[in-house]
C-alpha cells in the first residue's frame, strides 16, 4: 500500500505554482450510477503532511476511514469540488468523454483558479491546464489520493439516493457495480433509469 506524499506539489511549489489541483475519478466501471470526480487544492503549507497521514488511495480505506478523511480533506484544502456525468450521458457520449466532463465540472466548481493539474492517469489529449498525468497517481501524490476520497465518498452518496430510488437492486451495497447480487436483480428486474445502458450488463 502507497503512502502519498508532497514530493510532486512541493517541486511545483519550489518553482513558484502554488494552485495544483489534484484530480480523480470514481466509478468508471460501474454498471449503474454516475461517474464522479473530484478535484483538490492543498495549501502550500508543511503541516498538510503530518495532518493528512493516512489519507491515501480511496480504495485501500473502509467506508468508516473514507468518511473521516473527505471531512478532514474538506477542512484543510484550500480549495476543493466534485463533479459528475450521469448514466444517460455516458451512454450519449462513452464513458472516458464522459470522465473527463465530470473532472471539467469538478475543476469549474473551485472556488479558486487553478494553475497546474496532477491527475490520476487518463487519456486526456485536450486538457485544458498545464499537467502530469500520474500513473497510479493515488499511491503517490496526496492531492490526488485526497481527490480520490472525495470522489469516492460523493458517488457512494448518490448510489445510497439511488438505491431509494430504485428499490431491488442493491446499490446501497454493491454501488452499482458488477457484482452477483447485482447481476441477479438484473435478471429478475431488467435495467432502471441509473444503469448505463451501453455497457454489457450482466455479463461475467
Amino acid at each position: 500500500m502507497g503512502q502519498p506524499d508532497l514530493s510532486f506539489e512541493q517541486e511545483l511549489w519550489s518553482l513558484g505554482v502554488s494552485r495544483i489541483a489534484g484530480l480523480d475519478e470514481a466509478g468508471r466501471g460501474a454498471w449503474a450510477g454516475p461517474v464522479m470526480a473530484a478535484a483538490v487544492i492543498l495549501p502550500q503549507r508543511v503541516d498538510v503532511l503530518a495532518t493528512l497521514h493516512g489519507a491515501r488511495d480511496s480504495k485501500q480505506l473502509t467506508h468508516l476511514e473514507r468518511e473521516h478523511w473527505a471531512g478532514e480533506i474538506r477542512q484543510v484544502a484550500l480549495a476543493w469540488a466534485v463533479g459528475w456525468a450521469d448514466a444517460s450521458e455516458i451512454d450519449e457520449i462513452g464513458i472516458l468523454p464522459a470522465t473527463r466532463q465530470a473532472m471539467l465540472r469538478a475543476l469549474a466548481g473551485l472556488a479558486v483558479s487553478v494553475q497546474y493539474l496532477l491527475i490520476d492517469y487518463i487519456k486526456w489529449p485536450k486538457c485544458p491546464a498545464p499537467h502530469q498525468m500520474l500513473i497510479k497517481g493515488d499511491d503517490k501524490s496526496l492531492s490526488i489520493a485526497c481527490a480520490s476520497i472525495l470522489a469516492k465518498t460523493a458517488r457512494d452518496k448518490v448510489m445510497q439516493e439511488l438505491d431509494g430510488q430504485y428499490p431491488g437492486y442493491g446499490f446501497a451495497g454493491h454501488k452499482g457495480y458488477g457484482t452477483a447480487q447485482h447481476r441477479q436483480a438484473l435478471s429478475g428486474l431488467g435495467t432502471c433509469p441509473a444503469h448505463r445502458k451501453s455497457y454489457r450488463l450482466g455479463q461475467p
